[in-house]
């Protein structure tokens, strides 16, 4: 069985009700994985950034002389451009890992728990009984992520910019980047399979 992470139990403690009991508890890896939808937002980012980057120098005279230079107005139009540009490329990764740092997780014998500790305190959570799904995504090694809902495609308007948050927090929560996904895998199966026995 997987173990507890006891900073991780800790967090979450506030959030169980009476008689609701841990089974696992823990938090995602430290390290900058990518998932299946970095396919397309990487090639996306590199196109926009580089696309900003090149028309803020066109504009700034970088191209040619100072006297080649665009109106003032045409800089100050491309700098935002640029700056979700470089967010788009790398400042989402660095975003990601300031997130994995607050973000804990925990199995209960009644629900899923998902609580993250960032600008604000959010929490996410499933009873085991009515989850959708069981997906289960490997990574590198034995880490991957355990999803409870067929997750959006990335280009969906009601993801907005979530597809660039891997750490987002939707209504259905996820256990991203987990270590040892196969055994919390079988651990959350087991207990979903009672969850619901115990409903019927």
């Amino acid at each position: 069985m997987p173990d507890i992470d006891p900073t991780a139990a800790i967090a979450v403690q506030p959030e169980l009700a009476s008689g609701e009991n841990i089974v696992w508890a823990g938090r995602p890896v430290a390290s900058i994985l990518f998932h299946k939808q970095d396919l397309y937002l990487i090639p996306f980012s590199l196109m926009w950034g580089g696309f900003a980057i090149f028309w803020e120098a066109g504009v700034t005279g970088f191209w040619g002389t100072s006297g080649n230079r665009a109106p003032t107005l045409f800089m100050l139009w491309g700098t935002p451009f640029v700056l979700i540009g470089q967010y788009l490329i790398w400042g989402r990764f660095v975003y990601a890992a300031w997130k994995k740092k607050r973000t804990y997780y925990a199995v209960t014998n009644r629900r899923v728990i998902v609580v993250q500790d960032g600008s604000s305190r959010r929490t996410s959570c499933a009873y085991l009984d009515t989850l959708p799904t069981l997906i289960k995504e490997a990574g590198p090694g034995a880490t991957g992520t355990l999803r409870f809902g067929q997750p959006e495609p990335v280009w969906s308007r009601n993801r907005g910019w979530s597809a660039w948050d891997s750490m987002a927090i939707g209504s259905v929560p996820a256990l991203v980047d987990v270590e040892d996904v196969n055994s919390l895998y079988r651990l959350v199966s087991e207990f979903r399979e009672k969850a619901s026995a115990a409903r019927a």
